[in-house]
């Protein structure tokens, strides 16, 4: 069927009388370049249809075979192998963090020439920092803008393809260099024949297929390096490999994106949470290649100076970030999975546009549960109610003995302050608590790796936009919100008495390592202990 926005419906139209209609439905801008009707929405007929076909294809394309497309794996092989090799005759002599380094580098290396698939890959373990080793998250982060863009030619041809017209049909301008590039789109800025300002995500051609065979690849040589080499031996290949095609095979269809727009719009609006702004996306120019949006501006995320300049609070910011993320997953069980600061726009009235949804987190009722339960347990300083909540997340078999657990990772012990170790206990302490959790067969759920690493970004947020934040009166505050706000409702999902509830920070101080009597912690002093952390580990690495 041939689109030509000149002929889309007049309801769909802005008017400037009064706030948007389609305020009721998402948590939009307040100046729409159209208005946003889902029931009238037809490229949102499709989308049960393609995410059961998703789901149903996902096994067979990370079940470990005989063999995986031979041409492809001959070349994944030629530099993965290269890198490996390289490594073990020179780089592991080194030894520690210098080995992993190397190592790193290498693999980096050739996931660049790998191209899309394994650059996508990187990425998302470049924003896992705390999940995986510091070495390769940090390598790994140069991969986000190494991208090279598709032609223009090849750009118009997708984009015709998919909508059956003629770029100039539909729209009046269309920039030919692309704003970003990433490994499965790129994203242009054009303005449509009716005179809306958006932007155009547009896939890259062929990748649809080359993820596939890739995926086919990582299955069959995940399992080979179990164990074999130091950056794998936390990550659990395998698992990795199952948890990214959960979340690439979905961004292979922009109608799945666009009703992760609509969704989480609409999860904002009914918690009446408006300091997130989710672009529309359009109402008939979306397509399995190619999504129009409402184009949203603003300031770069880590543009401080010009946000404070402007009067932008940016202590509100994280706040706005903090709770609207948690409020999604705990009452609605769905969230943005890959918070960075490319992703997030500070417009000039504070609040935060919210962009690229092809990796959203979803947990279905019981999960979403389990995870609220988790939330609870960890304010409430509850050991044993947060592994409860992390076995029903999958996190652990349903059979583990919980309290055998709690005993081998010594969580029923007073925490230690880690800057009073040496790096030898440090480390002994990291491998001592990793082989206990390999033991009982832990695994990461998608959901809340997604989770973490979101948290892991924030983390890091505060430190450029409120390092004076003091982060224990920040997650009291957030804790009486949560509880002032929706506490009826959390008492009754997860069976509790709400006049039992009393916040413990005890936990998380101890997680921080400080004592129980700490009142206050900056960012910036959490930032001085990880300092010294980090230091003994570089001492004990030159030693």
């Amino acid at each position: 069927m041939a689109h030509d926005a000149a002929t889309t419906d007049t309801d769909t139209r802005a008017t400037t009388d009064g706030p948007p209609a389609d305020l009721e439905v998402g948590s939009f801008s307040d100046h729409p370049p159209w208005i946003v009707d889902p029931a009238e929405m037809r490229w949102r007929r499709a989308v049960p249809a393609v995410r059961w076909v998703k789901r149903r294809e996902l096994p067979e394309l990370v079940r470990p075979r005989r063999l995986p497309p031979v041409r492809r794996l001959t070349r994944v092989a030629r530099h993965i192998g290269g890198a490996l090799v390289g490594w073990y005759v020179s780089g592991r002599r080194a030894g520690g963090s210098a080995s992993k380094r190397d190592l790193s580098r290498r693999l980096r290396i050739a996931a660049e020439r790998l191209g899309p698939t394994y650059i996508k890959l990187g990425q998302i373990i470049s924003s896992g920092e705390g999940l995986f080793p510091e070495e390769l998250v940090s390598e790994f982060q140069k991969l986000r803008d190494r991208v090279p863009p598709e032609s223009f030619g090849d750009v118009r041809a997708v984009v015709e393809s998919d909508l059956g017209s003629t770029l100039e049909a539909v729209f009046e301008r269309f920039d030919p260099e692309p704003v970003a590039a990433a490994s499965i789109a790129q994203v242009h800025r054009a303005r449509l024949r009716t005179g809306e300002d958006v932007v155009v995500k547009v896939q890259r051609p062929g990748i649809d297929r080359l993820v596939h065979d890739d995926l086919r690849v990582m299955a069959w040589l995940a399992p080979f390096l179990v164990g074999r080499i130091p950056v794998a031996a936390l990550a659990n290949p395998p698992a990795l490999v199952e948890l990214f095609a959960e979340t690439i095979t979905e961004e292979l269809d922009f109608r799945l994106e666009a009703e992760n727009m609509l969704d989480i719009a609409r999860c904002f609006a009914e918690l009446d949470q408006r300091g997130y702004v989710i672009p529309r996306p359009h109402p008939e120019l979306v397509t399995p290649r190619v999504l129009v949006m409402e184009r949203l501006d603003g300031f770069a995320f880590y543009d401080v100076e010009r946000m404070k300049e402007a009067g932008v609070d940016t202590e509100a910011v994280i706040r706005t970030g903090m709770i609207g993320f948690m409020e999604g997953a705990m009452i609605h069980g769905i969230f943005h999975g890959d918070l960075h600061g490319g992703n997030l726009v500070v417009m000039a009235d504070g609040r935060v546009a919210l962009l690229d949804f092809g990796i959203t987190g979803r947990m279905d009722e019981p999960r979403r549960l389990a995870f609220l339960r988790l939330q609870v347990a960890a304010s409430m300083n509850d050991i044993r109610g947060q592994m409860a909540a992390l076995r029903d997340l999958g996190a652990l078999p349903a059979d583990t003995d919980l309290d055998a657990v709690i005993r081998d990772l010594g969580l029923d012990r007073p925490p230690v302050d880690p800057t009073t170790m040496t790096a030898d206990e440090m480390v002994h302490e990291i491998q001592r608590a990793v082989k206990s959790l390999l033991a009982y067969g832990a695994r990461l759920p998608k959901e809340l790796m997604l989770f973490v690493k979101n948290m892991v970004f924030l983390d890091g947020a505060i430190a450029s936009l409120a390092p004076d934040l003091d982060l224990f009166a920040e997650i009291a505050h957030i804790s009486a919100y949560f509880a002032q706000t929706h506490g009826e409702r959390i008492a009754a999902d997860i069976g509790i008495d709400p006049r039992t509830y009393e916040l413990d920070l005890s936990g998380v101080k101890g997680s921080f390592g400080v004592d129980p009597t700490t009142e206050s912690l900056t960012y910036r002093d959490l930032q001085k202990r990880r300092e010294v952390i980090r230091s003994r580990f570089r001492e004990r690495a030159i030693d």
